[in-house]
């Protein structure tokens, strides 16, 4: 690898535009954790796994957040806890996010249900929670995490650039997980995908089941489509720092390219936003469910507004005037 580039100089508005993504990527996160706090019922198998995805996305955009309001210029304390709690988030939402996947599928195509649940989510927690807390473990034990000029970020800390071995870590701590995650969320879908289709030929050869294969169409269509959303969004997302990450083993001075700095900026930091968008906000029932919540938290203080004494002119007339109920507005 030829030596680190010079450091990536972040204007402020690539500053103001990656914290908005890390403001709205925290509240994003914040939501998913509170409809599943909110709402018992709607804590499936699936939503639950959402629930531990959004924690560590909340985690990361925190850290995101700190790095980049810091901007930092050199090795520090600070920026190796920073650099820490970002690569155990950041790695962490990754086996979370292969996790969502990967039980869809076992829920879908291989109908894995009961006893085996239990297990799964055990397993679930060992691996995504573990293999993280590990890594950065050892990588803050061997100082390898610090200072790296914005190359491979974006104002905030990851490897430390001057360490020899540097790729092998920068591997360790994201881009291994990274290109795995690029080819299991594509593969989980397309199995699926196939599944779904294979589902919806059978049931086309039963007419009087017409009405029951219209609703299970209905409820595969929907999967599908959240499975389209999976693998994309996350490589839409995710592709510019691998880009950057490319450009800095090669030595370009392309790494410090405006676009591409806020793209990666966006794409690190917004995961949480993004899923908040496909698992709250394009959910029916959850988005349903916050509407109403909305309007009847709206319609609270009008409720509680006192309401306006009758003038003394208008008491002497009462009995010949219609009556109101103390809580009815006065009519026009």
């Amino acid at each position: 690898m030829p030596p680190p580039a010079p450091p990536t100089e972040l204007v402020p508005s690539e500053r103001v535009v990656v914290l908005l993504s890390c403001a709205l990527s925290a509240l994003g996160s914040g939501l998913l954790v509170a409809t599943h706090a909110l709402w018992p019922d709607l804590r499936s198998r699936a939503r639950q796994l959402l629930l531990f995805l959004s924690l560590a996305d909340l985690l990361s955009a925190a850290s995101y957040f700190y790095g980049v309001l810091q901007d930092f210029e050199g090795p520090s304390w600070d920026c190796v806890l920073q650099g820490a709690l970002s690569t155990f988030a950041n790695t962490s939402s990754f086996f979370w996010t292969v996790a969502v996947a990967l039980y869809l599928y076992l829920s879908i195509v291989r109908a894995s249900r009961g006893p085996r649940d239990g297990r799964l989510l055990w397993a679930f927690h060992v691996v995504s929670w573990g293999v993280p807390l590990v890594i950065t473990v050892a990588a803050v034990a061997l100082k390898k995490i610090g200072y790296d000029a914005s190359d491979v970020s974006v104002g905030w800390c990851w490897i430390d650039l001057q360490a020899e071995d540097r790729v092998l870590w920068m591997l360790l701590t994201g881009k291994l997980w990274e290109g795995l995650a690029y080819v299991a969320l594509p593969v989980l879908y397309l199995l699926v995908r196939k599944h779904i289709s294979r589902a919806h030929e059978a049931l086309s050869e039963y007419r009087p089941l017409l009405s029951e294969a219209h609703r299970s169409q209905h409820h595969t269509s929907v999967a599908d489509k959240k499975l389209v959303l999976i693998p994309l969004i996350f490589i839409c997302l995710r592709v510019w720092s691998t880009v950057r990450f490319i450009l800095t083993l090669c030595g370009s001075p392309a790494v410090r390219t405006p676009v591409l700095v806020i793209l990666h900026g966006i794409g690190n930091t917004f995961q949480g936003g993004a899923n908040c968008i496909m698992f709250v906000l394009c959910t029916r029932a959850v988005r349903a469910r916050l509407c109403s919540l909305c309007r009847c938290c709206y319609s609270r203080p009008l409720a509680e507004r006192p309401v306006p004494e009758a003038p003394a002119s208008s008491k002497a007339g009462e009995s010949q005037g219609p009556r109101r109920t103390p809580g009815e507005p006065p009519s026009t």
